[in-house]
């Protein structure tokens, strides 16, 4: 899909885009950006590389579905089945190979965080796996490190089908139900920013839930 194409269906002009931004690659990417999107939420979901524009490439294809010429159903559906078979492949490789993947002098992949996350999935269960999906980084490493915790693969299939659903409709039908305001549809790199901050809400949540019990946890000691 040409930028010419894109402003004749008075969704975006092209001067407005930054170089990155996901309309832009959805732009670039043309009769392929339903197949580009699936590979890139694949990617993101499973394969251990988190810096990718999951949430607003989702938002973009919602708000582009129409000048792509896709049904939104088939701008659901498609991505679906991409992130539901990325945790499969991520569980799949903490499985099989996933304490490999930890140490405890690594940089990211510390032995201690193994620990914590097993701790994490044995409190809060299946949850986990669709509360992980709405954060960006954390929505790669933690099938990976659902299959190393050997979290039961049944529950982890039903959570992750779940998790994969909910995440990528939300998304795809706020972008298409939100692209018709103009002050959205003019500032899609300003939504992309929100998006993110927005989905990195619960991560928050929890820290804080963390230091409150942990403070209680010495008050009664004292």
């Amino acid at each position: 899909m040409t930028p010419e194409l894109l402003t004749t269906a008075g969704v975006l002009t092209p001067e407005l885009l930054p170089l990155g931004d996901p309309t832009q690659l959805l732009e670039q990417l043309g009769p392929w950006a339903l197949a580009g999107t699936a590979v890139i939420v694949f990617i993101e979901s499973g394969l251990l590389f988190p810096f990718l524009p999951g949430d607003s490439l989702l938002f973009a294809c919602g708000l582009l579905h129409q000048a792509l010429h896709l049904p939104l159903w088939l701008m659901i559906a498609v991505p679906f089945v991409a992130a539901v078979a990325g945790d499969q492949v991520g569980y799949y490789l903490g499985n099989r190979f996933g304490r490999r993947f930890f140490s405890d002098d690594a940089r990211f992949l510390k032995t201690k965080y193994l620990t914590q996350t097993e701790e994490f999935f044995l409190k809060y269960g299946g949850r986990a796996i669709v509360l992980a999906r709405f954060v960006p980084i954390v929505r790669t490493y933690v099938p990976l490190v659902a299959g190393t915790a050997r979290h039961p693969y049944r529950q982890f299939v039903g959570w992750n089908v779940l998790g994969g659903f909910l995440w990528v409709t939300i998304m795809v039908v706020a972008g298409s139900l939100l692209g018709g305001i103009p002050l959205i549809r003019d500032n899609v790199d300003l939504i992309a920013v929100l998006i993110v901050a927005l989905s990195l809400i619960p991560v928050a949540l929890q820290i804080f839930t963390s230091l409150r019990n942990g403070r209680k946890g010495e008050d009664a000691t004292e």
